[in-house]
């Protein structure tokens, strides 16, 4: 009876196994080829992507040769994107197909209705499983139990405090309350706060651990404020401003390649919240090219999208299989290489949750007080 169980019994119970696992492999082959067969149909993808570049260009290299699908690509800041987003959704237009960018800039879409549950639109497994993602799979829309909007990213801390090194000595500044210092009256300059991005991001954890009285007194430093930030970046380089606040590395690297008096800051006493960058990609509401969306977005959770998304923004993706400690040498830490998932979610100043109870009321109060 041993020998018949070993010899027969075992083997049957082993392909069996095998067995019951076919239908899966093959529900979901079968439905990426679907995808990408009615994606050449299609012929093209629209999505909304950040002010970089040189993203465009490497999205543009990689994606259409590999999946024989046009693409059109419209970098800007994620409040741009989204506004466009609205008012064509409104008017019943539908242009954008896919959209990424910052905390804070889609929820709204995605409470209105105007964008697809992302989950159901995972199909490669390297995707869908949360085991090869740090922290498993978090959701921008945390407060619900909403699955529209996919946060990739968490770098250690917020990037984007910036001096100009003819004009400051970092031991100047290591604490919060050295920007009050008479000394720099005049010559701080600040990503605007009032829209969502790494200017709100700051503005938000100064609010939350400093107070709405060193904001105030943070403003009457005659304080810079702009929505564009080349501006910031430029005025930063050529001295007008000693330092700038909220400038994402990606805009400022030209300024560094070419050797300009341009570094970041190094860290605070009061440290910096985790951030999840422009690292939030959605699919809109009936897409025109839903096919093309759906590819892409698999395409780009994957670990070669990624890989080119940390390559060029130089930010974190949480893919587990995607090296990110090389970031470090660029002032950037990946929270997965230096926190614990439960740190990470301590500290963090974005998702839903952190953008309702800190970032919208922080926001506020720049409204009433920067005029």
């Amino acid at each position: 009876m041993r020998s018949f169980f070993a010899a027969i019994v075992l083997p049957a119970m082993f392909l069996f196994g095998l067995a019951g696992n076919l239908p899966a492999q093959t529900d979901w082959k079968k439905e990426w080829e679907k995808s990408l067969a009615g994606a050449k149909k299609e012929g093209k993808i629209v999505a909304g992507i950040p002010a970089r570049a040189e993203l465009r260009t490497q999205l543009e290299a990689i994606f259409k040769p590999k999946f024989g699908i046009d693409m059109e690509l419209l970098p800007a800041r994620g409040p741009q994107n989204a506004s466009r987003i609205v008012a064509e959704y409104k008017a019943g237009v539908k242009y954008f197909d896919v959209f990424m960018g910052g905390s804070g800039t889609y929820e709204t879409l995605a409470e209105d209705g105007m964008v697809e549950p992302l989950d159901a639109q995972m199909i490669l497994p390297e995707v869908k499983e949360a085991k090869n993602w740090w922290g498993g799979h978090i959701w921008e829309d945390n407060v619900k139990t909403n699955r529209f909007l996919y946060s990739f990213i968490a770098d250690a801390g917020t990037g984007g405090f910036w001096y100009n090194t003819d004009l400051v000595k970092p031991e100047e500044i290591r604490s919060l309350d050295d920007f009050l210092s008479p000394k720099w009256k005049g010559k701080l300059g600040f990503l605007d706060p009032r829209t969502p991005g790494s200017g709100q991001s700051i503005w938000s954890f100064l609010w939350d651990i400093k107070g709405e009285g060193y904001l105030r007194k943070l403003v009457q430093q005659d304080l810079f404020v702009s929505r564009d930030q080349r501006q910031l970046a430029d005025a930063l380089a050529k001295g007008k401003l000693a330092i700038a606040l909220g400038v994402s590395f990606y805009t400022l690297e030209g300024f560094l390649a070419a050797n300009l008096p341009v570094k970041e800051l190094p860290r605070l006493k009061e440290g910096l919240p985790s951030s999840n960058g422009s690292g939030v990609i959605g699919i809109v509401k009936n897409p025109p090219h839903p096919n093309a969306a759906r590819v892409y977005a698999n395409w780009f959770l994957s670990k070669e999208g990624q890989e080119l998304y940390v390559k060029v923004m130089r930010q974190s993706t949480r893919r587990l299989d995607v090296d990110t400690k090389w970031l470090q040498e660029h002032g950037v830490q990946a929270a997965k290489d230096v926190l614990t998932v439960e740190e990470y979610h301590r500290v963090r100043n974005h998702l839903e949750d952190k953008y309702t109870r800190v970032r919208l009321p922080a926001a506020k109060f720049a409204e009433q007080i920067l005029k």
